[in-house]
């Protein structure tokens, strides 16, 4: 046999194997591309996070989770969230349905919406339809009417914007009663 045919020979095996390879990874790729565009779901979850100095910062316990990894999106039914400052239960949360955006960068609460926030003297109260939550500032505000509760007042307000780190909350169009 000629040592020109064996050459040709072992260079078409190369470039049939080089291609064989070349596709077959191509193949893959293209596959956990198409996965990261997949909707997952989980049920009953408990969730523990810790700050960057390894304190608690947040519990939350989730009957259902949906999440969609390419639009950084999910929908949690029935959430219980509790959020800690020093050790301490700071501020809870309630609602049947919340809806997380941009990786839970903005979280919209909804149905049956529950907010407490601890203080020195009792906790204050937030009850209302709809509620955002931005977890990273601890910010919350809500457009629709709000019943406000704390141990000397109970009003109703036309919206709400309140910062839980300053303790700093501005209502709008407030009706109700106080009491020294």
């Amino acid at each position: 046999m000629d040592t020109k045919v064996l050459y040709i020979t072992a260079v078409a095996i190369a470039a049939i194997s080089s291609g064989y390879y070349y596709y077959s990874g191509k193949g893959q790729k293209l596959e956990v591309d198409g996965a990261q565009s997949m909707t997952y779901s989980a049920e009953q979850i408990q969730l523990t996070q810790t700050d960057e100095e390894g304190n608690l910062y947040v519990r939350a316990k989730v009957d259902r989770l949906e999440q969609d990894m390419q639009k950084k999106t999910s929908k949690l039914e029935n959430l219980n969230a509790e959020m800690y400052k020093d050790g301490k239960v700071d501020a809870t949360f309630y609602a049947k349905q919340a809806n997380g955006i941009n990786d839970n960068e903005k979280v919209v609460l909804t149905n049956q919406v529950v907010a407490k926030k601890m203080l020195d003297q009792g906790q204050m109260q937030f009850e209302t339809a709809e509620l955002t939550a931005f977890p990273q500032t601890r910010e919350l505000e809500s457009q629709h009417q709000v019943v406000v509760t704390t141990p000397q007042a109970e009003f109703v307000s036309q919206g709400l914007k309140a910062n839980l780190n300053t303790g700093q909350y501005d209502f709008f169009h407030i009706r109700g009663k106080y009491e020294p």
